[in-house]
C-alpha cells in the first residue's frame, strides 16, 4: 500500500489525461461492444496488454496463476511430468520430463492430448487442462493421445507422481562440461553450483 500511495503521489497532469483516455475507451467498449463484457475481463485484458507492451517476459498472474507458478518453481508437484502448450484448441506436448509417468508411458514431443479422463479438452483453457492432469500422487488418469503418422489415438492410463524437477542437467563432451538449465526453479542456482563441482571432479580438478 505505501508503494502504491507513493506512486499515486507522483501522478502528474499528463498521466491523469492518459487515465481519462483509458476510461473513455473502457466505457465505450462497455456500452458499444457486440455482446456484454464484464469489468473484470476488460481490466485483466488491460493489465495484460500494459505488461506485454513492456517486453516479452513481463506478465500478470491472478491468484490461480501465481499458485501454479509457485508449484513449478518450488521444484515439486504431483502430476505426469509434461511440458505442454495449447494449439488449435487442444493440448500439445512440448516435451516429457525424463523418468516421469509421461516419459515412461512413451508420450513424445509433438503429441496432442485430446481427452483427459474421457473428457474432450477442446474448449478448455491450458490452465484448466493442466489442473485436470495434476492431482494427488498415486491417483490414476486416462489420457488420449493423437500422434502424427498414427491412425488410431493412443489410450493411456498413467499414475500421478511427485515430480521432482531437476533444473540443471550436465554431461561431459570430451574435456568440456555441457550444462543445461532446463527450468528456473528455486533450486537452479544451487544445482548449477553442484554441477560445476561435479564436472571439475570428473576432469580431475579440485573444486
Amino acid at each position: 500500500v505505501p508503494l502504491a500511495t507513493g506512486a499515486m503521489a507522483k501522478v502528474d497532469a499528463s498521466t491523469t489525461a492518459e487515465f481519462k483516455r483509458f476510461m473513455n475507451v473502457f466505457l465505450e467498449v462497455k456500452s458499444q461492444y457486440v455482446e456484454p463484457v464484464s469489468d473484470d475481463k476488460l481490466i485483466e485484458g488491460a493489465i495484460n496488454g500494459m505488461l506485454a507492451a513492456l517486453d516479452p517476459h513481463s506478465g500478470y498472474l491472478d491468484a490461480r496463476g501465481f499458485a501454479q507458478l509457485r508449484t513449478q518453481t518450488d521444484g515439486e508437484y504431483g502430476g505426469l511430468g509434461l511440458s505442454v502448450t495449447q494449439e488449435d484448441g487442444v493440448v500439445k506436448v512440448i516435451a516429457p520430463t525424463a523418468d516421469t509417468p509421461a516419459d515412461r508411458a512413451g508420450i513424445k514431443a509433438g503429441d496432442y492430448i485430446t481427452h483427459i479422463n474421457k473428457v474432450l479438452v477442446f474448449g478448455m483453457s491450458l490452465d484448466e487442462a493442466v489442473e485436470q492432469m495434476r492431482g494427488r500422487p498415486g491417483t490414476t488418469i486416462a489420457i488420449t493421445i493423437v500422434r502424427e503418422g498414427q491412425q488410431k489415438p493412443l489410450e493411456l492410463t498413467l499414475t500421478r507422481e511427485i515430480i521432482d524437477v531437476k533444473p540443471v542437467k550436465w554431461e561431459m563432451q570430451g574435456d568440456v562440461a555441457v550444462m543445461t538449465i532446463t527450468s528456473f526453479s528455486a533450486d537452479a542456482s544451487r544445482d548449477l553450483e553442484a554441477a560445476m563441482v561435479a564436472a571439475e571432479k570428473s576432469l580431475g580438478k579440485a573444486p
